[in-house]
């Protein structure tokens, strides 16, 4: 009966070149920071949509938007679908926003052909999930998975002013009622772009996300003694720069050690005092990614970073902090919802491999509590993150199409 349903991708991506507006940069890109005054206008024009496709809205404590749309059984938990809408600084159009969309149009596509499911539908904005202005990501759905504590989530401060998470969701009216971990999903099912060059470079379809890499993040400093670059000898010297720069080579160093399937990066967050060109650095504050899908490689990189820390700390005679501010722990997804994506992808002959996910997302949170999976639709060249990054509108809408037939063969057809 519903074998030959699809997708409207012309409108899917007519939903998402309007919603690249706000906020869009001058390279082609959006730039749409966690609760930021561009958010606002995205979170008003996804709810103006919901609306229009006849669901019902609730916002959480942590300002995450839940559109719910009745299935025959609504003693049922909802099937969950969706992803975030905000972007990174000067980031692309296409991470996140895709699989709120997604979500969306396959509700505007059942309502199209006025069709019925048994569960209840549910389409999700999680908040936060970039972490670009409060750190650290998937700031929401951490909460929602029972990973980070709600006030601690709601104190975290803005990297661009003083205020906090809890201020800025008064601020930008999404302060919701309901608590952050309210909602209950049977399953879920989150669409994005790959961030990554498989699916592109193998000209596949749709990539069947069964696992996603664990990853660490780290606030480092180091303190040494900011003193005149031309009376101050070599030997002696406590530059804190020249010891971020070794950790920056170990770092690169670790994750080579560990290839092919770890990474590690020290981010663009580096900020170097007192700043003048005739001081030698007294401090300089970075940021750490450690990512690989064993925990326990993980933590042998773990014990690798730090050592090396305290190693570079101690020859030149800086002080060292080292803080993890998040750990988000390898996931598999559920097999029972990665069989159905597996199953949509076959029935609708569209080419799929499976894949694991290099970058965190909200599903690995939301994976705590109910079955999850992911669906990642091809990028051009992988890149993401950036003004450049691109998909193409079939690409889309194949993506799309199986995930409406893995939600209807999970949630039931009345």
């Amino acid at each position: 009966m519903t074998k030959h349903i699809r997708v409207n991708g012309e409108r899917l991506w007519d939903s998402i070149m309007e919603m690249a507006k706000i906020g869009a940069t001058a390279n082609g890109g959006s730039h749409r920071l966690t609760l930021s005054d561009e958010d606002k206008v995205a979170r008003d024009l996804f709810a103006s949509w919901c609306a229009d496709a006849g669901m019902s809205m609730t916002v959480d404590n942590m300002g995450d938007m839940f559109a719910l749309r009745a299935g025959s059984s609504n003693e049922m938990a909802p099937v969950g679908m969706g992803s975030h809408l905000d972007t990174q600084p000067y980031g692309g159009k296409f991470d996140g926003v895709f699989g709120v969309l997604a979500g969306l149009e396959v509700i505007r596509s059942l309502n199209d052909h006025n069709i019925t499911t048994v569960a209840p539908l549910g389409v999700v904005n999680w908040t936060n999930e970039e972490g670009a202005r409060f750190a650290p990501a998937m700031l929401a759905s951490g909460v929602y998975g029972g990973v980070f504590d709600l006030d601690w989530a709601q104190s975290r401060i803005a990297v661009d002013s003083g205020a906090t998470v809890l201020d800025e969701l008064k601020r930008i009216g999404y302060l919701g009622e309901a608590p952050a971990r309210d909602h209950v999903f049977s399953a879920f099912f989150e669409c994005h772009i790959e961030q990554g060059p498989i699916l592109d470079s193998e000209g596949i379809a749709v990539g069947v996300v069964d696992a996603a890499q664990g990853f660490r993040w780290y606030d480092v400093t180091l303190e040494g003694f900011a003193q005149h670059t031309g009376s101050t000898p070599m030997a002696g010297r406590r530059n804190a720069l020249l010891g971020a720069a070794k950790v920056v080579s170990a770092v690169d160093d670790i994750a080579h050690e560990h290839a092919p399937l770890a990474r590690g990066t020290v981010g663009s967050q580096v900020d170097v005092g007192p700043g003048s060109r005739n001081v030698i650095p007294g401090r300089v504050d970075f940021t750490v990614d450690m990512r690989h899908p064993s925990a326990d490689t993980l933590s042998a990189m773990d014990s690798a970073l730090r050592a090396v820390c305290e190693q570079v700390a101690d020859d030149i005679g800086l002080d060292l902090s080292l803080e993890q501010i998040s750990y988000t722990a390898p996931v598999a997804f559920d097999q029972r919802c990665v069989a159905a994506v597996k199953g949509a992808c076959e029935r609708l002959d569209i080419s799929h491999t499976f894949i694991t996910s290099g970058a965190g997302h909200d599903a690995c949170y939301v994976a705590e509590r109910c079955p999850t999976a992911m669906l990642f639709a091809p990028c051009k060249d992988g890149i993401s993150h950036h003004e450049s990054e691109s998909a193409e509108p079939e690409d889309l809408e194949a993506v799309c199409n199986a995930l409406l037939h893995a939600v209807l063969d999970v949630a039931g057809v009345a």
